[in-house]
C-alpha cells in the first residue's frame, strides 16, 4: 500500500512506539488518527505536521471511545486504511509471591489493555477499510498488531504480559485469513528490548545491561526502526499473517 495520502489510526501514540510510528507514518504523507489516555504530545505533533497528525484521547478497551474514533477519523480524513495497535502496559508480578498469588485485577487489566484492546481496535478498523476502493491486488487496508518476544519466552514476573502478548501473536494468522476476502492484511511484529518510557525509567546500569545481552547491533532498540518495520509492511503486499520478531536476535533468558 502506498501510505501517501492514505488514512490511519495508531493507538498509542502520544510516546513510545506509537510516537514514533505516528511521526514516520505523517513522514509518508499519511493522516494519522493517534489515540491514548493522554494527548500531551499534540502540540508537538501539530507543529510538525500540521493537520495531519490528530492525537484523540481514547481507551482501547472501550467500545464507544473506539467507535468515535473511527468515526472521527472517517470524518476528518473521509475514509481509514489502517490501524497500528502499539498502546499496552507491562507490570511486573510473580504469579505466587512472598506477598501472595498473582492479583487476578492486574491480569486482566494487562489482558483488557494488551490484548482485548487490540481486538477492539481491528474489528472496528476493519468495518471502516471494507469502505474504501481496493487498490492493486484488490488491497483495501493493512493492520499492524504489536505482540513481543515475551509471547514465546516470558520470563519469571511476566506471566500477564507474555500471556497478553501470545494471544495477539495467535490472533494474527485467524484475522489475517477472515479478513482477506476484504482485502485487508493483518501482521503483527513482536519487538525485543526497546528503549520506550518503560524502559526510559529504568537506571542507566540497567539498561546497558539489557542492550548488552542482544547479540546484534549489542544495544536497545530504538522506536524508529520498530516505525520503519510498520512503514515497511505497509508496502510489502506479500506480507500478511505473520509475526515478525525486531530483537537483534535476542532470546529471553528465565530472569
Amino acid at each position: 500500500m502506498d501510505i501517501n495520502g492514505k488514512t490511519i489510526l495508531v493507538t498509542g501514540a502520544n510516546s513510545g512506539l506509537g510516537a514514533a510510528v505516528a511521526a514516520r507514518l505523517a513522514e509518508g504523507g499519511t493522516n494519522v488518527v493517534g489515540l491514548d489516555i493522554g494527548t500531551g504530545s499534540a502540540a508537538e505533533f501539530s507543529e510538525r505536521f500540521g493537520e495531519k497528525v490528530v492525537l484523540l484521547e481514547a481507551d482501547v478497551t472501550s467500545s464507544a471511545d473506539c467507535s468515535r474514533a473511527v468515526a472521527a477519523a472517517q470524518s476528518r480524513f473521509g475514509g481509514l486504511h489502517g490501524a497500528v495497535n502499539c498502546a499496552g502496559v507491562a507490570p511486573a508480578q510473580a504469579v505466587l509471591g512472598k506477598d501472595g498469588p498473582h492479583d487476578l485485577e492486574l491480569f486482566n487489566r494487562v489482558v483488557s489493555i494488551n490484548l482485548t484492546g487490540t481486538f477492539n481496535i481491528m474489528r472496528l478498523v476493519a468495518e471502516a477499510i471494507v469502505e474504501a476502493e481496493p487498490g492493486p491486488d484488490g488491497e483495501r487496508g493493512v493492520i499492524v498488531n504489536t505482540a513481543s518476544i515475551a509471547a514465546y519466552e516470558g520470563q519469571i514476573g511476566q506471566a500477564a504480559y507474555a500471556a497478553s502478548k501470545g494471544g495477539v501473536a495467535s490472533l494474527t494468522l485467524p484475522a489475517a485469513r477472515e479478513l482477506a476476502r476484504s482485502g485487508i492484511r493483518v501482521v503483527a511484529i513482536a519487538p525485543g528490548a526497546f528503549e520506550t518510557p518503560m524502559i526510559a525509567a529504568m537506571p542507566q546500569k540497567v539498561k546497558d545491561s539489557m542492550g548488552a545481552k542482544v547479540p546484534f547491533p549489542p544495544r536497545l532498540g530504538q522506536p524508529e526502526e520498530f516505525a520503519d518495520l510498520v512503514a515497511a509492511i505497509f508496502t510489502n503486499r506479500m506480507l500478511n499473517g505473520e509475526v515478525i520478531r525486531l530483537d537483534g536476535a535476542l532470546r529471553m533468558t528465565a530472569k
